[in-house]
């Protein structure tokens, strides 16, 4: 932020300078990527804010595509961050952009010299993003492995608490994040590199003790007994990579504890993490997905925010646009929007009074640029912690840099006009949220429900053949993984709803709880059969014996049938001693929650 605020007042264009820290955001991406992915993520995020400026300037010559262009880029951004699991800030920072471009005092330079000075800011910001490369090339990786181990061995302590569901489940979380960071966020044929293997090997350890975990959870046994001397290890091992052996120096001199069978993990045993580009996008166009839904609210809060500052002249109506997308473009359940919009409106209202005392002092020169730097700094530092009190600095430096370091005339309309303008969006984007929201929560669960059983009908149907291990197999089994995530993320969104939906998602909680549960059992057999390759064969027979896949098989369809049409299942037939518990407390779930409302039609 203060570079290019620097670079534009040693020139005698501080306004200038301003206009290129729109193009700095560009740092607030990426955070977790690792450096080879972060480099071509950071420049698409460059060049998209570098075309939002473009067009909010281009679009502030002809006043009534204002709000269509803004609408255009609040949309787009929307359904793409959501779709892509492009996280905070997200959309708000290219409609914010877009926004910031029609009413930016820059009339001394030409599209193509704004469009530069935006893309230049951005490139500083790349190249201070990717300087970590220099010290620690794969540190990126190594943190995502870190924090798996770390997930795994609250997992380890919660086992038989109450909290065990919450733990396996961030701990799964962790992991499929670790794989996303170490294999989907790779090239598909990288180069060779021994501290990536390793890595690989050491989050396919994790996963193993993980399923070793879950499976003596789940036949009521002990966790391993080395299990914490087993994490100890890999959190040993974890430290050197990425050290000595970068040097060029004999890995296992690096290594406290020698060779792992697991650190020579070859592809074809390495799960995979999220969906491609193209799985994620034909996901997310489908009716009342969440990609779907945040999208359409965006749209619609931010032209009838944008058509509300029109009609009551508003100066800066593009604030209000920008108001109503913070609100929504995340996908928040109800209640946490509600939140995020009170908090919006009372951290701006404070907000305007630090913004109007450093108005009021007009800070030029190198006071600027250290004025933005303080103000960023603290912003990032509240953001997560304290969102309200991080909205008071926000405020004051959005102000800041729409002055275009010149004197503002009347401070105090511009002030009211931003309060004003803040309450309009914020509310409208709760009225939308309000109006838009009933549907997606009564279709949610009971299709994510449905979801996990088909999931784990097409892993099983891979396992009982003994197959793991294929790249068919290992797309089932992320499937499952993945429906999994889905359908708590439907379950809290639920609980984040309206007291009447609520109500429902309350209702639907024991057969939540079944169904992640039988998910991740048939997890901890797939990972227990790539274990025991030698008795694979055997496992398979005695866990489903003759004709139990079939049997399992029925029973997955007729509780999935019994869900969709929103009645009581009927009785379980005879089914082997693999899964029978889970699957009859998924049964009695649905009887005692009085069935799921029939909405997964469509």
């Amino acid at each position: 932020m203060g570079v290019p605020v620097l670079i534009g007042h040693l020139a005698g264009d501080t306004a200038a300078g301003l206009l290129a820290t729109l193009g700095a955001f560009t740092a607030l991406y990426g955070n977790e990527r690792p450096y080879r992915n972060r480099a071509f993520h950071l420049a698409a995020v460059a060049l998209a804010l570098t075309v939002s400026v473009m067009l909010g300037i281009q679009a502030k010559e002809i006043p009534w595509l204002v709000v269509p262009a803004v609408v255009l880029i609040a949309t787009s951004s929307t359904f793409l961050c959501n779709a892509l699991r492009i996280g905070p800030p997200g959309a708000y920072m290219f409609a914010l952009a877009c926004a910031a471009g029609t009413g930016l005092p820059i009339v001394h330079l030409s599209l193509g010299q704004a469009g530069l000075l935006v893309f230049g800011g951005g490139v500083f910001a790349w190249l201070a993003h990717m300087a970590g490369m220099l010290v620690q090339p794969r540190g990126p990786e190594r943190s995502a492995v870190a924090a798996a181990t770390r997930a795994t061995a609250r997992l380890l302590h919660g086992i038989g608490t109450p909290g065990e569901d919450g733990a396996r489940h961030a701990a799964a979380l962790a992991l499929h994040q670790a794989w996303t960071v170490l294999v989907t966020w790779q090239p598909v044929r990288p180069a060779a590199d021994e501290s990536l293997r390793r890595l690989r090997g050491l989050n396919r350890e994790l996963h193993l003790l993980f399923a070793d975990i879950l499976n003596a959870s789940a036949t009521g046994s002990a966790p391993p007994a080395d299990a914490g001397d087993a994490l100890r290890n890999i959190a040993a091992r974890l430290r050197t990579i990425g050290g000595r052996e970068a040097d060029g120096r004999d890995e296992n001199k690096a290594d406290p504890a020698g060779t792992h069978p697991g650190e020579g993990a070859d592809s074809g045993r390495i799960p995979l993490g999220h969906h491609d580009l193209r799985e994620s996008l034909r996901e997310s166009v489908r009716p009342w997905s969440p990609a779907w839904m945040a999208t359409a609210r965006v749209g619609a809060a931010a032209a009838i925010a944008g058509t509300l500052g029109i009609l009551l002249g508003l100066e800066r109506a593009y604030w209000a646009m920008a108001a109503a997308v913070l609100v929504l473009y995340q996908g928040l359940d109800w209640m946490r929007s509600l939140q995020r919009g009170i908090e919006r409106m009372l951290g701006t209202l404070v907000g305007l009074v630090l913004a109007g005392a450093i108005l009021a002092i007009d800070p030029d020169g190198l006071w600027l640029v250290v004025t933005l730097m303080l103000l960023q700094f603290t912003i990032e530092m509240l953001v997560m912690r304290n969102y309200a009190l991080a909205v008071v600095f926000i405020t004051a430096i959005a102000l800041t840099i729409a002055s275009g370091a010149e004197p503002v005339s009347d401070p105090v309309l511009l002030l009211l006009a931003r309060g004003v303008d803040t309450v309009i969006g914020c509310v409208t984007g709760l009225l939308i949220m309000t109006v838009m929201s009933p549907r997606t929560v009564e279709i949610r669960i009971p299709r994510e429900l449905v979801g996990v059983l088909v999931a784990v009908k097409r892993a099983l149907a891979r396992a009982a053949s003994g197959d793991v291990d294929s790249a068919a197999a290992r797309r089932a089994r992320r499937e499952l993984q993945h429906r999994a995530f889905a359908l708590l993320q439907a379950y809290e969104a639920g609980m984040g709803a309206k007291p009447w939906h609520r109500a429902q998602a309350e209702r639907s909680w024991p057969t939540v709880v079944a169904t992640q549960r039988l998910a991740y059992r048939v997890l901890t057999f797939c990972w227990m059969l790539e274990k025991s390759v030698d008795d694979r064969a055997a496992i398979v027979h005695a866990s489903f014996g003759p004709g139990g896949e079939r049997q399992i098989g029925r029973a997955l369809l007729q509780l999935a049938r019994a869900i969709h049409a929103g009645t009581g299942p009927a009785p379980l037939a005879s089914l082997p001693e693999f899964l029978r518990a889970e699957l009859r407390l998924l049964h009695d779930s649905l009887v005692t929650a009085d069935t799921i409302p029939n909405n997964t039609a469509g």
